[in-house]
C-alpha cells in the first residue's frame, strides 16, 4: 500500500523533539494492535513500514498444509492457492491485511496507541534530560502557582518549585526568569510526565551560585568546606585556599563586595558570611561567629563538644544575631555547641 506520511513524521519529530525512529516504531506497534481485530486467531502479525519510500504492508506469515490445525500459523492449501496459485504444501504465504481495512485502521484505530507512544517518548525524554542533572542550577520561566508550588517552564517541560523551597522574600511575576537547583527527578505513573523538583533554599543552590560567580571556586583554587543557611536571612560559608597567595575570603567577597553582593541579590537579600575553615575548633568558632569580633574562646568539653565564646558587650547582639540565628548557624557550621558570654 502506498502512503504519504513521511513529511508528517518529520514535522511531528521537530515539533515534539522526538526522534523519527521512535515515531516509526510507535506507528508499527499501533498497526499491530489495530490489525489484531482483523486477524482473529492470534496470528504473529508483521509490519513492513518504510515511510520514506511511502510503503506499508501488514501481514501474517503462515505455513501451507493440507488441512490447517493451527489457524494462527497454518493455512489450508486450497485457501493458500487463492492468494498464490502456484504455492505448494510446505511453503509459506503472507496473508496481507486488505488495503481498505489497512487504510481504515491506519487512519483511525491506531491513533490512540500512537498518541500514547508519543507521550511515553516525551516523558522518557524529560526524565533523561533532567535526572543526570540533579545538583545543577537551571533557569526557568515563571508560568503559574498551583498546589503549593511554583511552576517553571524549562525546555517546554514543567518544573516544580515547592513554596517551602522558596525564599521568604521571593516574589515572582509571570514571565520572570527564576534560578534554582535541581534536587529530585521522580518518575510517575503512566499518563503523567516525570516530576522535576527544584529548590532555592538548599545549601547546594548557594554552593553552585558561588561556583558560577567566583572563578577561583570553579577552577578548584578555593574549596568550599561547608555551607549552612537560614534561607533568605543568613548563610555561612567556610572556605579553604589551595594556594598560599590566594586569600579565599577576599576572592569570594570580591572588589567592594561585588561578588558576594551579586549572590546575595539572587538570594533575595540573604546575608552571606565567608570565613576561613580551620581544623582547630576554637579558631573555627571564632571565625564562624562573624560579623561579631570574638575576644577569646574557651573549650568546656571536647567529649560533649561545648565551648564558650567571649565578646565585648557591644558585640553581644551581633554574636547572637536576630532570633539567635548567628550563633545557631555558627554552632551548626563548627559542629560544637557555642555559648555567648560578655567578656
Amino acid at each position: 500500500m502506498k502512503i504519504n506520511v513521511w513529511n508528517t513524521i518529520l514535522q511531528i519529530s521537530k515539533e515534539r523533539g522526538v526522534e523519527p525512529g521512535i515515531i516509526i516504531r510507535a506507528i508499527e506497534e499501533s498497526l499491530k494492535v489495530a490489525a489484531a481485530r482483523f486477524y482473529t486467531h492470534n496470528e504473529a502479525i508483521e509490519v513492513f513500514f518504510k515511510p520514506e519510500k511511502g510503503e506499508l504492508r501488514v501481514f501474517a506469515r503462515k505455513a501451507v498444509v493440507a488441512e490447517a490445525g493451527d489457524p494462527a500459523r497454518e493455512i489450508a492449501l486450497a485457501e493458500a492457492r487463492l492468494l498464490e496459485p502456484a504455492v505448494e504444501i510446505g511453503e509459506n504465504v503472507e496473508v496481507d491485511l486488505p488495503s481498505d481495512t489497512l487504510g481504515r485502521i491506519a487512519a483511525q484505530a491506531a491513533k490512540q496507541v500512537i498518541f500514547q507512544k508519543f507521550r511515553d517518548a516525551e516523558q522518557e525524554k524529560i526524565y533523561e534530560e533532567f535526572a543526570p542533572r540533579i545538583g545543577e542550577i537551571i533557569a526557568g520561566t515563571y508560568r503559574r502557582s498551583e498546589n503549593d508550588a511554583v511552576v517553571l517552564e524549562v525546555k517546554k517541560a514543567d518544573v516544580l518549585l515547592p513554596l517551602r523551597e522558596t525564599l521568604i522574600n521571593d516574589s515572582f511575576q509571570r514571565g520572570d526568569q527564576v534560578r534554582a537547583v535541581i534536587v529530585q527527578v521522580r518518575k510517575t505513573v503512566r499518563e503523567q510526565a516525570p516530576q522535576v523538583f527544584v529548590s532555592r533554599t538548599s545549601p547546594r543552590f548557594l554552593e553552585k551560585l558561588l561556583a558560577l560567580e567566583i572563578p577561583e571556586i570553579s577552577n578548584g583554587t578555593i574549596e568550599i568546606k561547608d555551607i549552612v543557611r537560614q534561607p533568605g536571612e543568613r548563610a555561612k560559608v567556610s572556605v579553604l585556599s589551595r594556594e598560599h597567595d590566594v586569600d579565599p575570603v577576599g576572592a569570594c567577597i570580591g572588589v567592594k563586595g561585588s561578588r558576594i553582593l551579586a549572590i546575595s541579590k539572587e538570594l533575595s537579600g540573604e546575608k552571606i558570611d565567608v570565613i576561613v575553615w580551620s581544623p582547630n575548633p576554637a579558631a573555627y568558632a571564632k571565625a564562624a561567629l562573624s560579623p561579631a569580633r570574638v575576644e577569646r574562646v574557651q573549650i568546656l568539653s571536647e567529649t560533649e563538644k561545648t565551648m564558650d565564646a567571649f565578646v565585648a558587650r557591644d558585640q553581644l547582639s551581633l554574636a547572637i544575631g536576630k532570633k539567635g540565628i548567628n550563633v545557631k548557624l555558627a554552632s551548626k557550621l563548627v559542629g560544637w555547641k557555642i555559648g555567648i558570654n560578655p567578656s
